[in-house]
């Protein structure tokens, strides 16, 4: 389970977002319209000093860069820096940088804070109104414009192409291949044609201030707050994965027309569970289409707030965890946080710490990130005693023999298991983190940890166990844009399976369950028509289903090689199974329920096995 270098979603939450989910998708092109040639009057606003900067002041420079930027906009949290070290570089060549946040919803005083965790030393000034935007045309942050020395705009658009996107949050890229705005102005300094004088800007739409209608329909106070409460802020909220907090009528009317967005294209809440699916889930975080309609004319009508008194109040949360009660055991990666590198490719790394000296029954697992900006996935396995301890860090182990615990990744939830059902920790076994960092430029560190909440022994009715489908023994052409991977599973006795779990990489398309029972009858189970790598949800069944022996899980995948997925880090490449999301993955994971008896005889067979293959291999 790995991603692309960089990976917005989630590496620019500090994910990730979450996985930046309010991002603009490949289609959202077509809603932006160029300023190449408008020339820009001088304006004077205030920068987060209080201190008024006109773009007079800058008469000498043959060249000035003009920025957008938000304080809360993954990406423009990824670009700020890149921007910084860009102006370093054209200081000395008469090229000036101005920064300009037009948000309502950014204060002097986060303007502030962002320049300084970015080290911004060029002046980001206050578009309090957004007059200075609309006479660029900018829609989006970041989103970047070059004027010569006339003031004219030469170029519009992007810092360069790093950054992609699917139906849902962001991709990267490992290196930018085109550095967009570097090129042009090399270009316009060397007295050139810009040979690319606009690109799509992708990011957040500018929060604009709006006329409000004089009489709404549906107002924050009484319609939109308690919508948010239950179907944003368990992500939207401090210490959580999302890149910024929806826990006010300022933040979310200043986010309106971006939530209007991804609500529209139903990247908002993340669900992707198609319609031919036939299986209920527990956890299906899909709005109704009133729910939709009431953001859409709420955000039509200009965001009002309503009478304040009316508001609900803030829900309680537990801090950094999604689960409410207090755990029995948290345990951490190491007793230091663990350094993450600035830039290149970080394979999986292992850490060992101590299990339990005897049985102990879970009903409650969460992991939990250090450091959310880096932190793409987790895996926590129980490891069988005997064998040589894994140093701290190593890469390249095998896992093959460990029991699944728990794990991380975007979008993943803490699985609701129902009253009874476990994981099962056997005495003796350590525990084993897989960490999956994705360098974001600059040097991190990390402390993960996994919370354990234990049942008592006589409430136990099933064990928790994890298998899946899977083909690793597959090959995608280059350029092909619907290849098709399947991988059967047939059931040997009666199993109770309570979720499911598909996974794929960035060229993944799609994914389906069907069950076959045993008389050749199908039926789709789950069908995510449009899967997203940086979402990856578990979907939970309303209650556990009982699948007769003698059927078979059906899983077929689709994957899109071709340059039409904007993800594809390659299209010219034939592409297999590996590792690193530039490689391929299909796996269908599901969670069933078994006995304590059978859970215990499965795990002694696994250790006779284990045994056995040590004593070959000496």
């Amino acid at each position: 389970m790995s991603t692309f270098q960089l990976r917005i979603a989630r590496t620019m939450l500090g994910c990730l977002a979450i996985s930046m989910t309010l991002f603009s998708s490949a289609a959202m092109a077509g809603d932006q319209e160029h300023s190449i040639d408008r020339q820009i009057e001088s304006f004077t606003l205030p920068d987060y000093l209080g201190r008024d900067v006109s773009l007079a002041d800058f008469k000498q420079h043959q060249a000035i860069v003009v920025c957008f930027l938000g304080t809360e906009c993954p990406l423009a949290k990824f670009y700020g820096p890149r921007l910084q070290a860009l102006s370093q570089a054209m200081a000395n060549r008469g090229v000036a940088f101005i920064g300009i946040n037009a948000n309502v919803q950014d204060s002097l005083t986060e303007i502030a804070g962002y320049a300084r965790r970015h080290d911004i030393a060029f002046p980001i000034l206050k578009d309090l109104r957004s007059q200075v935007a609309e006479q660029f045309g900018a829609t989006r942050t970041p989103e970047v414009f070059l004027l010569d020395s006339d003031r004219r705009i030469r170029y519009q658009g992007r810092v360069d192409e790093q950054f992609t996107f699917g139906s849902g949050v962001g991709l990267a890229q490992p290196n930018a291949t085109r550095a967009d705005l570097k090129l042009a102005i090399e270009e316009l300094l060397a007295g050139k044609p810009i040979t690319i004088n606009w690109t799509p800007a992708k990011g957040c739409l500018i929060g604009r201030a709006r006329e409000k209608a004089d009489q709404p329909t549906f107002t924050y106070s009484e319609h939109i707050a308690g919508l948010i409460q239950d179907h944003c802020q368990n992500c939207h909220r401090d210490g959580q994965i999302a890149p910024f907090a929806l826990d006010s009528y300022d933040e979310v009317a200043g986010w309106g027309e971006m939530i209007a967005e991804v609500v529209r294209e139903q990247r908002m809440p993340p669900w992707h569970a198609g319609e031919k699916s036939t299986a209920h889930f527990l956890n299906d975080a899909r709005l109704s289409d009133a729910q939709k309609e009431m953001i859409f004319q709420w955000v039509e009508d200009g965001c009002p707030e309503g009478d304040p008194a009316a508001t609900p109040p803030p829900r309680q949360f537990t801090s950094g965890w999604f689960t409410d009660e207090d755990f029995d055991n948290v345990v951490y990666i190491a007793d230091q946080p663990v350094p993450v590198k600035a830039e290149g490719v970080e394979e999986y790394r292992y850490y060992e710490v101590p299990g339990v000296d005897h049985d102990r029954w879970v009903k409650t697992i969460e992991c939990l990130p250090g450091n959310h900006s880096v932190v793409h996935h987790i895996i926590v396995y129980a490891r069988p005693p005997g064998g040589e301890p894994i140093p701290q860090g190593s890469t390249g182990v095998k896992t093959r023999h460990f029991s699944w615990l728990g794990g991380f990744a975007p979008g993943t939830r803490p699985l609701q298991m129902p009253d009874g059902w476990v994981r099962m920790i056997p005495a003796g076994y350590s525990l084993v983190f897989e960490m999956h960092y994705t360098p974001i430029g600059t040097a991190q560190t990390d402390r993960s940890a996994i919370g354990l909440i234990y049942e008592a022994p006589e409430k136990v009715e099933r064990v928790l166990r994890t298998s899946l489908t899977i083909n690793t023994d597959f090959k995608i052409p280059p350029h092909a844009a619907d290849h098709r991977v399947r991988a059967d599973r047939p059931f040997e006795r009666d199993t109770l399976v309570l979720a499911l779990f598909p996974h794929m990489h960035v060229r993944g398309k799609s994914f389906r369950y069907e069950l076959v029972d045993p008389d050749g009858q199908s039926q789709i189970l789950l069908d995510v028509p449009h899967y997203d790598f940086n979402w990856q949800n578990s979907y939970t069944l309303a209650e556990p289903l009982l699948i007769r022996k003698g059927s078979q899980f059906r899983t077929t995948a689709h994957y899109d090689n071709s340059d039409f997925n904007l993800a594809n880090p390659n299209p010219d490449e034939e592409v297999t199974w590996g590792e690193q999301s530039w490689d391929e993955m299909m796996i269908g994971f599901y969670d069933h329920g078994v006995t304590v008896p059978e859970a215990r005889r499965l795990l002694a067979e696994d250790l006779e096995m284990l045994e056995q293959q040590r004593r070959e291999r000496h």
